[in-house]
């Protein structure tokens, strides 16, 4: 079995702060260092090409073997920005979308390819880390295992949150979720 650690990037500058490519906040490096300290060794890491995926594995102490480009997961039509948020079950309604086979399937379907990808050189036993986006993250998830308890999922990826997946024979199984804190720990 390999393992594949996914997880949202850290917080983000605001406001006039914010600059090109939301960089991270300080908080938001405070975030990442706490969750690297507890996680790892991965032999691949993989961001999105945005700066802000990139921050947050450097942040956690990783150096960034790729990034990639990622679409968003938010689909004109099928989910609005943010949408996750406000979904019951947000899984269950992603499942649903992604079963019409449109648009939003689609992006899945590239995702799952994107992940299956960053652990498929992984030794047997090894770890990858993939750095993502909210939105994007929960539709890969949906589409790396479509027959998921879906509904049992809970909450949307806030930052930092995570998931690990088992990836054997080409496929991944079993999921286990990891929330991050809700504020910036404070560090010795």
């Amino acid at each position: 079995m390999r393992w594949l650690d996914v997880r949202r990037h850290s917080l983000t500058k605001k406001g006039a702060m914010r600059g090109r490519g939301t960089h991270l906040s300080a908080d938001g490096i405070v975030l990442a260092r706490f969750i690297g300290s507890g996680v790892g060794p991965y032999e691949r890491v993989v961001t999105s090409a945005s700066p802000r995926a990139v921050e947050t594995a450097v942040a956690m102490g990783f150096a960034v073997d790729d990034t990639v480009e990622m679409p968003s997961g938010y689909v004109s039509g099928e989910i609005p920005r943010h949408a996750q948020w406000d979904w019951a079950e947000p899984y269950q309604q992603i499942a649903d979308i992604i079963r019409k086979g449109r648009a939003a399937a689609a992006v899945a379907e590239t995702h799952h390819a994107i992940w299956a990808d960053t652990v498929a050189d992984v030794a047997e036993g090894g770890s990858a880390l993939l750095i993502g986006h909210g939105g994007a993250i929960e539709l890969a998830l949906v589409a790396c295992l479509p027959d998921g308890p879906h509904d049992t999922w809970g909450t949307p990826f806030a930052h930092c949150d995570g998931v690990r997946l088992g990836f054997t024979d080409g496929h991944f199984v079993g999921v286990e979720f990891y929330r991050a804190p809700q504020s910036p720990p404070q560090l010795d």
